[in-house]
């Protein structure tokens, strides 16, 4: 059996590699995660069934997830159409528009949410504009998902990026040649080829979103039943030195998050699997 496995191993240090590997992960991931798990199972399922079902904490746990999945699904949507402007066309400013992509990455998040809170409240130049209009942005669900829309597009753009430079040409050319018009085109040859890597940026940006808290906190409000965000309800319970009870709500995250970026990821897989078989 070691000697099949050897053979196997192509690259030599497979053994030391992979032991640092496992190191690695378990110190940064498996046992902070089940420090979580370890703490909240001392509190007793009473007290653990009557933190994770308080209304306010369910409240919290529907702002977190559903404003993170509608910002992922407008990255896509938008970050799907800056990668390909950015590909596909040559116009003057495009590595500034180019390294402007990459902009939340480099710019701390409590900087992000200061300033889309300027921008976009009652007093802001352009929540000025909307206010005649109806439209509230700040300190309501729709700042939430607008902050969490800004730190999210990057990670969609640069997943679909390396894809769409080496997406073939030619096949393009081809089924142009053969009668298909540009929506055809576009439906049958060349967003099949995306959307497995369009399934990832969704998931990255997904995942970033529902941990996100430095820029949210200024633009939501934190108003309880209404804006308060889940990573927020944690930080108030360790304030109050509720550690169970920040854990218990942070495992709830952990499970839903797991079970969501699983059924995503299956989805992936098929989507792979079909433009392999195809």
């Amino acid at each position: 059996m070691a000697k099949a496995w050897k053979e196997r191993s192509i690259l030599p240090g497979f053994g030391l590699s992979m032991g640092f590997t496992v190191m690695y992960l378990s110190l940064i991931v498996l046992f902070p995660l089940s420090a979580i798990f370890i703490k909240t199972s001392g509190m007793g399922w009473d007290k653990f069934w009557a933190t994770i079902l308080d209304p306010r904490v369910i409240a919290a746990y529907k702002i977190s997830f559903g404003t993170a999945f509608g910002a992922a699904l407008i990255n896509s949507v938008f970050g799907f159409i800056v990668a390909w402007v950015l590909v596909r066309y040559t116009f003057p400013g495009r590595k500034f528009v180019d390294a402007l992509v990459d902009l939340p990455f480099a710019l701390p998040t409590a900087v992000a949410g200061i300033a889309l809170t300027t921008i976009y409240s009652q007093n802001g130049w352009i929540g000025s504009l909307l206010e005649p209009h109806g439209i509230k942005i700040a300190f309501t669900p729709l700042g939430i998902m607008l902050a969490l829309t800004f730190i999210g597009i990057p990670f969609v753009v640069r997943t679909l990026q390396p894809v769409m430079e080496e997406l073939d040409k030619e096949v393009e050319e081809a089924a142009v040649s053969l009668g298909a018009g540009r929506w055809r085109t576009f439906t049958k040859v060349i967003f099949p080829a995306l959307f497995p890597s369009l399934l990832t940026g969704f998931t990255l940006a997904f995942a970033r979103a529902v941990g996100e808290y430095g820029s949210v906190v200024f633009i939501s409000g934190n108003m309880p039943m209404k804006t308060e965000i889940a990573p927020l309800l944690i930080m108030t319970k360790l304030e109050q030195y509720d550690y169970a009870g920040a854990t218990a709500i942070a495992m709830v995250m952990l499970v839903i998050s797991f079970i969501t970026l699983l059924i995503i990821n299956l989805l992936q897989w098929r989507a792979n699997r079909h433009v392999t078989s195809a």
